[in-house]
């Protein structure tokens, strides 16, 4: 047995993976179990967890790896701050001595975080190298193009290559500081949002504006070339030599200071996030175009933050660019330690490859599951009313009949997800019938902006007869937005709505999961992948004629997803969810004490 360890960390959004001859036997964020929304810290916890899991411990390892080179790294830093001197001093001083404490020294921290067990070698991946390894080695495809899109990792920014069999090789690169994440996150700072997490809040704000200064991004600051690449000018960004993004002559060139965080959204903030996405998009396109040019491949790997705007994956797809796309689930720096260990396992051992029919990343359903007793043991100890119900379908028939009296619900069952998004195992579901539950769930259950989407998760085999999919076409991993069939989208008249007003106005006989441009960010569930989620859907479908569900991540804002039972009815309790299902345990609100107030 060869047992092959991949961890990110010191970061953002630490993680560890566990590879056992080759399989991926779990995989996990340090958030999920500390609690600490995108742990940068070392993901003692996860590597707890995925140990156990394979029930060996840190002795047992066969090799270890990081996903970056921090030594790399660390001369970016130091070339950045002598270049940008003295205006980078604050942000020099605030960062090195993290650097000198622990990242330069990350085998002997390493060491001691695994308890002093594992007396091996370590092994290093570059940043964009790790990316590459885990879009293409558990993609369905035996050889494809490969595109990285990120902030940063050493000095790479982008990359692209290809993969044939057990093997990758990048070719070429974009470096720092012309970056298209770090553009994305100029912007998402700029319209007070909090990088790192906010830019799903920008991707879901774009649509209620209008992309009126593309031209005015695109003349001034960047210099875009037909194959993707660009550079970009430095005077109007500050990420290179401050602790802020943009500089006065940013905020002078768009006519408005940045929005402070909390503050009402003008129609300006919203035309600057449909400007960004816009030209996000056209970046991501003439990459895509270029990529399939160069490497003459018909099938495209993505992976990189910037491959979660699922915006402009879907673009890509529409584009007809490649005949097939596989998007990597955990595509930030999460999926890094995923790649280094499929680095480790097929690139350096020299293992062979097998191609899985759909992806091998079982659904990225790698987390820990909690069984019977340990949900037991927490609805006990909090003295909460509950029912038992050991008949899955019987138990998805009351979970369907609940959301179809306009009940939401939140469901923890099965393995927890790897990545940023919930796949029906630490889901709030709801209606999407429903033209209140998207801002029901958004303001009385999520806490958050009343203008985030949300995602249906829509029976595979009737995906097409909603959205503008084609027949048999999967998206498992809610990582592709596409039009709602025009069959199902209602004629609104001329609208005179502007702004977020326009959330009054239905779009389609799916509100709830129908953004203002009459898209949706599509989950497809199977039976194969999903087990007793696709009951649920299936249910919910068979008795309302409806094959779809609202689904959340289960959490609040500013919270990481949860984890096992504690947090899921502490989530509950603390919102306005109206039932819970605790694998075969379900509880109604209006059952607890204090619940029905």
């Amino acid at each position: 047995m060869a047992a092959i360890l991949g961890i990110s960390a010191f970061y953002h959004d630490s993680a560890a993976v566990l590879l056992v001859d080759g399989e991926i036997v779990a995989a996990a964020q340090e958030e999920r179990f500390s609690r600490v929304k995108h742990d940068p810290g070392f993901p003692k916890q996860a590597v707890e967890y995925c140990l156990a899991e394979a029930g060996i411990s840190a002795g047992d390892l066969d090799h270890v790896g990081f996903y970056e080179k921090p030594f790399l790294k660390f001369e970016r830093l130091l070339e950045t701050y002598v270049a940008t001197a003295p205006l980078g001093i604050r942000s020099f001083f605030k960062s090195i001595p993290v650097w000198l404490q622990k990242k330069l020294h990350l085998p002997r921290e390493m060491r001691k975080a695994l308890g002093g067990e594992y007396r091996k070698r370590f092994a290093f991946t570059e940043h964009h190298e790790s990316h590459a390894a885990s879009a293409f080695f558990p993609s369905p495809f035996e050889e494809a193009a490969i595109l990285t899109l990120d902030g940063v990792g050493e000095w790479a920014t982008a990359s692209f290559g290809v993969g044939r069999g057990n093997k990758i090789e990048l070719t070429d690169e974009l470096h720092f500081p012309h970056s298209l994440g770090l553009l994305y996150s100029t912007f998402t700072h700029y319209c007070g949002f909090r990088v790192n997490s906010g830019e799903y809040k920008l991707m879901g704000l774009a649509p209620f504006g209008e992309p009126r200064f593309y031209d005015l991004i695109l003349k001034h600051l960047l210099d875009l070339k037909k194959d993707g690449s660009f550079r970009m000018d430095m005077s109007y960004f500050d990420y290179t030599a401050g602790l802020s993004m943009v500089s006065k002559k940013f905020e002078a060139l768009f006519g408005e200071p940045r929005r402070e965080s909390e503050s009402e959204i003008s129609e300006h903030f919203m035309d600057m996030a449909a400007s960004v996405q816009a030209v996000t998009e056209e970046i991501m396109v003439r990459c895509a175009r270029h990529v399939r040019e160069v490497t003459g491949m018909d099938k495209l790997c993505l992976a990189g933050g910037v491959a979660l705007n699922c915006v402009g994956n879907g673009r890509i797809l529409r584009e007809g660019i490649f005949d097939d796309l596989w998007i990597q689930p955990a595509s930030n720096d999460a999926g890094g330690a995923l790649g280094v260990a499929q680095f480790i396992w097929h690139q350096l051992l020299d293992q062979p490859r097998t191609v899985v029919a759909g992806d091998g990343q079982k659904g990225s359903l790698l987390g820990p599951r909690f069984d019977h007793e340990d949900c037991l043991k927490t609805v006990r100890r909090e003295g909460a009313r509950f029912e038992p119900i050991e008949s899955e379908d019987e138990r998805a028939s009351w979970v369907a009949g609940r959301i179809a009296e306009g009940k939401v619900v939140g469901m923890m069952q099965g393995r927890m997800e790897f990545g940023p998004r919930a796949l029906g195992c630490r889901s709030i579901l709801g209606d999407p019938r429903s033209e209140k539950m998207q801002r029901l769930i958004n303001l009385k259950i999520k806490y958050r902006e009343s203008f985030r989407p949300f995602a249906p998760s829509v029976l595979c085999e009737q995906a097409s007869e909603w959205f503008e999919f084609d027949p048999g076409q999967e998206s498992p991993y809610m990582l592709l937005v596409t039009g709602v069939r025009d069959t199902k989208r209602k004629d609104a008249g001329e609208v005179s709505a502007r702004g977020l007003d326009r959330l009054q106005v239905p779009q389609s006989e799916i509100p709830a999961v129908t953004h203002v441009d009459a898209s949706a960010r599509v989950q497809t569930v199977d039976s194969e992948r999903h087990g007793f989620y696709h009951k649920v859907v299936s249910a919910f479908g068979e008795l309302t004629g409806c094959p779809m569900l609202v689904n959340t991540s289960f959490n609040v804002r500013g919270e990481p997803i949860v984890c096992g039972p504690d947090d899921a009815y502490r989530c509950f309790m603390a919102t306005e969810m109206d039932a819970l299902v605790l694998e075969d345990l379900v509880l109604l609100k209006e059952e607890q004490k204090g619940g029905g107030e």
